[in-house]
């Protein structure tokens, strides 16, 4: 490895890692995790690159004006070995803990692009992209990626493009593009990626708990966890993983907890000059997630989903949350409780998700 990678915040557990996910992972949502609980890392949402790109200023201040303490990696999304290497110069200019390359993306409008988890079909244009940015990263140098596009059968010459090119860190996603986010995960594909690179590995892909991390990490010797949505859910995941690796009774949040969480989301997430109802909609898609602990019918989230105003949706939370302020917040989404697409629209029947969520 080139670099030695940033101390755990507690020395001798598995690394954690909070998943770069397109619209959410912004600064305040960095802020409002580590309130909770911080990861040992952060990484951005992707810095789209190319011809005409410049590193985007509201992703910039999720790394210039970070104070959770904890190191930021930057994400890039690209396959422009010119404007990648421009890039990264530009980048290493603000206090980035590495750079990373997103080899997992599976929008279809992304990968038909051919970058993020597009570029998993070609693995020699892969690289190519990881020889020159080895050679324009000095120091660490991070890779996440899927275990294929539509199969894995380019899975172990990928992983040997990782150690050819001295990557520093590899998250793995243990499903396909094509298999999104619907398939059960592949966790011996992650294993067989442990037992193949050098580098560490962050197991990734519906880590729902602190128990499910723990095992999967157990079950595939990976060096710790990158989780995603779950993070979105349930805020204190981080910390309680950490209790869960070091063998010490969970924090158990309640309602009233997570009533608190909406709250503070909702502030740290208002942006002066926006609508409240956008504002509204855009905490309708974060709450998409929350929901699944709350209550096993979804009353919570058919509730919240129909309002329009703050005042609303306080109201919403108040009643599902403050009614019963000590009952347990569910450690696993309930079962049948899901989040759906739509819900711009306030009243519309299907819900509310971060639709351009990639984890």
């Amino acid at each position: 490895m080139s670099a030695s990678l940033p101390a755990p915040a507690v020395t001798g557990l598995p690394l954690s890692a909070l998943a770069p996910m397109q619209d959410v992972t912004d600064l305040a949502f960095m802020g409002v995790i580590a309130h909770y609980g911080a990861p040992d890392y952060f990484f951005t949402e992707f810095f789209r690159v190319h011809a005409q790109s410049r590193p985007e200023k509201h992703i910039l201040r999720s790394i210039d004006e970070n104070a959770t303490g904890r190191p930021v990696f930057a994400q890039l999304i690209g396959e422009d070995l010119i404007h990648l290497t421009r890039t990264v110069t530009e980048l290493l200019k603000h206090n980035v803990a590495g750079i990373d390359l997103n080899l997992g993306c599976p929008a279809p409008k992304v990968y038909k692009k051919n970058v993020g988890g597009g570029l998993l079909r070609d693995p020699a244009r892969v690289g190519e992209i990881l020889a020159t940015l080895r050679a324009a990263v000095p120091g660490l140098f991070t890779v996440k990626m899927r275990i294929g596009f539509e199969d894995t059968r380019h899975f172990d010459v990928l992983l040997d493009l990782v150690n050819a090119h001295r990557v520093d860190l590899l998250s793995v996603h243990g499903r396909t593009v094509k298999e999104m986010y619907r398939s059960e995960v592949h966790y011996d594909f992650i294993a067989r990626a442990v037992a193949r690179v050098r580098c560490p590995v962050l197991a990734n892909g519906n880590l729902t708990s602190s128990a499910v991390a723990a095992r999967v990490r157990a079950e595939t010797g990976a060096a710790g966890v990158m989780i995603g949505r779950h993070a979105i859910r349930n805020p204190w995941i981080f910390r309680q993983c950490r209790e869960q690796f070091a063998g010490h009774p969970l924090f158990r949040p309640t309602l009233a907890d997570v009533r608190g969480y909406i709250e503070h989301l909702y502030r740290a997430t208002l942006t002066p000059g926006i609508p409240e109802l956008a504002h509204v909609n855009k905490l309708k898609k974060y709450l998409n997630f929350v929901g699944q602990g709350v209550d096993a019918q979804g009353a919570f989230l058919h509730d919240m989903r129909r309002t329009d105003s703050a005042a609303g949706l306080f109201a919403v939370c108040d009643r599902h949350l403050l009614t019963e302020p000590a009952k347990a917040f569910a450690l696993e989404p309930y079962p049948g409780v899901i989040a759906r697409p739509n819900c711009e629209t306030p009243g519309a029947a299907d819900g509310c998700s971060l639709e351009s969520v990639t984890a």
